[in-house]
């Protein structure tokens, strides 16, 4: 795997650590993916920093226990940008009902810092419950 491929799945594997975390790591966890003025901007939040990224982090999870954000595919990147799909699926094995696809879906798009740390997220939802 060349360098440039790692920095890429590297930031990417923290961006998710954060996104895993519990609740009390994830203040940690999102320190160490993003720039302390970094930003998250999908289609149902738009924030800068720290704590507002932990803040969504943290409703995420209420708003759907039990599950975690996974990789979908590969990461792809080119300069400081890279891409990547995920999946939300449930902690107990597979995905709801125990069959069918994930509640939630989408890709990402990130810019990383000098020291390979999250500027920015753009991200785009695929699918979304009804009333999410």
């Amino acid at each position: 795997m060349s360098a440039p491929t790692r920095r890429y799945e590297d930031a990417v594997a923290r961006y998710f650590e954060a996104w895993n975390a519990g609740p009390d790591a994830v203040a940690k966890a999102v320190a160490a993916a993003w720039t302390e003025d970094g930003g998250y901007t999908d289609p149902l939040a738009d924030v800068r920093g720290h704590e507002q990224i932990a803040a969504v982090v943290t409703a995420a999870h209420e708003q759907f226990p039990g599950f975690s954000f996974r990789l979908s595919g590969a990461v792809d990147g080119h300069h400081d940008t890279a891409r990547f799909s995920w999946e939300l699926v449930s902690d107990a094995g597979g995905t709801p009902s125990g069959g069918g696809s994930a509640p939630v879906a989408g890709f990402d798009v990130i810019t990383l810092d000098g020291e390979d740390r999250i500027r920015s997220v753009f991200g785009f939802l695929d699918r979304v419950p009804a009333g999410a």
